[in-house]
């Protein structure tokens, strides 16, 4: 199954008060760190309002970086840039993987069972399960492009998801509700991560994550 991931890292991260995508967590920044977790299909990183910091970021990284003047528009327009240059970079892809920068527990191995349950289950869209709700990383098939592209203002992936619940395969991953948007939210993140060497299936527990 030939697949791409589209790495969403345009944002201008107001509430952060710099840029969030780089970060640092455990020695790498959290774009890089993503990229990295996706290493094994082509990549693609779509870049805004920080595009030359995270180009420079990730020298010698083998990733495509899409850069997306437009980016303040909101992440429909993202999605959509992202999705735009998969299609155009490859007329034989069968589907994309989205991710976000912030989602740190994301890793190859969560990736790949992502793939998985896309390939035993046979739905055009696996989602992952976290919270009471489905959400990125989330893997579409290539059927799905146009309503991808179609993506207006600040609308993400998860109204696609959402209204689409018969065409999805749930993949269980309590991690991505993770979200780190603010100062706060990452001194609070590193403070229960920085040094600990539990993964993050333990650190989900502690945090009540896998009760909610």
């Amino acid at each position: 199954m030939r697949i791409a991931a589209v790495v969403l890292a345009a944002g201008g991260s107001t509430r952060f008060g710099e840029p969030k995508q780089l970060a640092a967590f455990r020695g790498q920044t959290f774009v890089r760190h993503i990229v990295a977790a996706a290493i094994e299909a082509p990549v693609v990183v779509v870049a805004g309002a920080d595009a030359a910091q995270i180009t420079l970021e990730l020298t010698g990284i083998a990733a495509s970086i899409v850069m997306h003047p437009q980016w303040s528009i909101g992440l429909g327009s993202s999605i959509g840039a992202g999705i735009q240059h998969v299609i155009d970079s490859s007329a034989e892809l069968d589907a994309a993987i989205l991710l976000a920068c912030d989602q740190p527990f994301v890793s190859a191995a969560a990736l790949r069972q992502l793939v998985q349950l896309r390939l035993t289950s046979g739905k055009p869209i696996v989602a992952s399960a976290y919270a009471a709700t489905l959400g990125i990383p989330a893997l579409f098939d290539r059927s799905c492009f146009p309503d991808l592209l179609q993506l207006k203002g600040d609308r993400g992936a998860k109204g696609i998801i959402l209204s689409r619940q018969h065409d999805v395969a749930p993949f269980n991953f309590p991690a991505a509700a993770i979200d780190i948007d603010t100062p706060a939210d990452y001194q609070h993140f590193l403070s229960q991560n920085e040094t600990a060497s539990f993964p993050a299936e333990e650190f989900v527990k502690r945090a009540g994550l896998d009760r909610l």
